[in-house]
């Protein structure tokens, strides 16, 4: 029987004591004296085994869950607000939070690390921080934001040399990154509902034009929400890889690339099985995230997607590979964990 295990989790129910401290953070910007310290946030054990338990951990036994990979809360990441400073005490801050979590239920969480980018800020800066969570807290993967500026896209693309000391770090860990963006500050893109599913889709045409991992051969990269518009479009994808002289998608990208299964409804998930290689695709849920309401046309939870890789038309074996061993796979770090568990 396979473990169950989610790759996309976010602490979206952390105490609210988190944002508060957020909210004074952000109002003491341009005021230095006023800016709070890591240790004036006070959250303990028991608050955060209550958040967890009343949340996460319940709906993942209710739902057949075993494991969730559990980074801090992606809209919360608002790399464009401050500077660098900023942004590296508050992914500091997130980061320890889900490292807790993960050293309270250690047989059903493990962590992955936000990094503390800023607009226009060399990402050595971020290095530090992904050290420390590696080295400290055990992460076993990454997020990785392509558009820090908040919707407005003015960092190069993900194939851009400037990226290069992330992707060593990462190549040096073995180590994947999720692609995955936060709060658009742009109206003219919804958060949730275009900028994130923009930034899928422009992250894989990113990757599709360059060469990346030629460089980078053992690079691995998830793009969540079931990868955007790129199953529904393979097609396009194909001929504009023809276009642009690069080998066929399998070849091209394929090593290196893997989608989730967050996607809510039966005919988004049997498409994303049709088109894409059983061996890219991951399970994960993003459960309690952007997604929260009962589908009035089944009676079940949007983000409940264990439900919709079971009724697809896939052997049992595909199953497993979707549900537990790509996910060993693609997290070498979270293999380990997993076995020294004797999991």
């Amino acid at each position: 029987m396979s473990l169950i295990i989610d790759c996309h989790g976010h602490y979206t129910t952390a105490p609210p004591s988190l944002e508060a401290w957020r909210n004074k953070q952000i109002a003491a910007i341009g005021n230095p004296s006023q800016m709070p310290k890591a240790g004036e946030l006070k959250i303990s054990d028991d608050e955060l085994r209550e958040t967890i338990e009343k949340n996460q951990l319940r709906l993942m036994k209710e739902r057949g869950a075993d494991m969730t990979l559990f980074s801090p809360r992606a809209s919360f990441m608002a790399h464009h607000i401050g500077g660098f400073e900023v942004s590296s005490a508050w992914a500091a801050v997130c980061n320890e939070l889900c490292y807790r979590v993960s050293q309270l239920f250690p047989d059903n969480f493990a962590p992955v690390a936000m990094l503390p980018q800023s607009p226009g800020v060399p990402v050595e800066t971020c290095i530090a921080e992904l050290e420390r969570c590696v080295n400290e807290y055990g992460n076993v993967g990454i997020n990785l934001n392509p558009d820090p500026s908040g919707g407005h896209w003015t960092s190069p693309p993900l194939t851009d040399r400037y990226w290069y000391p992330i992707y060593e770090k990462m190549a040096e860990y073995d180590i994947p990154a999720m692609i995955h963006v936060s709060t658009s500050c742009n109206h003219c893109f919804h958060t949730t509902g275009a900028h994130y599913l923009n930034a899928d889709t422009t992250a894989f045409m990113q990757l599709l034009q360059g060469d990346l991992f030629k460089d980078f051969p053992t690079l691995r990269f998830i793009i969540p929400h079931g990868g955007g518009a790129v199953p529904y479009h393979w097609g396009r994808f194909r001929g504009l890889a023809m276009v642009l002289k690069k080998p066929e998608l399998e070849q091209h990208l394929l090593n290196n690339i893997f989608f989730d299964t967050c996607v809510y409804h039966q005919p988004g998930i049997d498409l994303l099985l049709d088109v894409m290689p059983n061996k890219n695709i991951l399970f994960a849920s993003e459960m309690i995230g952007a997604v929260r309401d009962i589908d009035p046309r089944t009676g079940f939870y949007f983000d409940d997607t264990k439900r919709y890789i079971e009724a697809a038309n896939i052997s049992a074996g595909d199953k497993h590979q979707i549900y537990e061993g790509n996910a060993r796979r693609v997290f070498p770090r979270l293999d380990a964990l997993l076995k020294s568990k004797g999991m």
